[in-house]
């Protein structure tokens, strides 16, 4: 069973999203403060965390800011509904998805598996994906620039991956969603927008000649 941990002050909505998630296949734990969820979340091995922004103690975006200098466990965000600063600095701190409240425990059911899925599918063990300097093994889920491990978010993985097994195509910002978030695209949400602009930034850092386009109203293509 996937070991998620729920990171929020809401303790009304954490034990009603235990009581959803744990039939449909996971196994959940609880914390209500931020600087408490942040040594949870940093001492111990989990599958996929869930934080809510609004937290006593140390927010939720101070959380993963911490967290992501120890590890790239996938994250997926819970934001006040309509709050684009949150779920933007939530984006731009690494988080891999975000959800606004008040949700339907049954979306985000489906968000965590989507997240899961590509985390942890392997696909064709040996199989390698290579362009210039950059180099991916889906089944490890690593990437290389001029043999230099880059630190990927899952869902960063995920739309890196997309971009090269089309690399000198353009890729829909749909088809981007649907292989990267694993949900439709969707009115005003520009979380793929945030997740190129970090792979360009870790990309240029060791390989400058290494591009990602933006092919206006229509997608984004890494250049061959």
């Amino acid at each position: 069973m996937p070991n998620i941990l729920i990171i929020d002050d809401d303790t009304e909505l954490s034990e009603m999203l235990k009581e959803y998630l744990q039939p449909e296949g996971f196994e959940l734990s609880c914390c209500f403060r931020g600087d408490e969820g942040a040594d949870l979340a940093i001492n111990h091995s989990w599958d996929a965390i869930i934080l809510d922004v609004m937290l006593p103690g140390m927010n939720g975006i101070e959380v993963l800011r911490n967290l992501r200098q120890h590890s790239l466990v996938p994250v997926l965000m819970l934001t006040a509904k309509g709050d684009d600063l949150d779920r933007i600095l939530g984006l731009e701190m690494g988080a891999d998805d975000y959800l606004p409240k008040p949700f339907n425990p049954r979306e985000l059911a489906a968000r965590l598996r989507a997240i899961l899925r590509r985390q942890h599918q392997a696909t064709n063990g040996g199989e390698s994906l290579g362009c210039r300097t950059l180099q991916l093994a889906p089944g490890s889920r690593k990437a290389t620039v001029a043999g230099i491990d880059l630190e990927l978010t899952s869902t960063e993985f995920n739309v890196l991956e997309t971009l090269l097994r089309h690399a000198g195509q353009v890729v829909s910002k749909e088809t981007l969603y649907e292989s990267a978030l694993g949900r439709p695209l969707s009115a005003y949400d520009r979380s793929i927008d945030m997740h190129i602009s970090h792979l360009r930034r870790k990309l240029s850092q060791h390989d400058k000649n290494l591009i990602i386009h933006t092919v206006r109203g229509a997608g984004y293509q890494l250049e061959q």
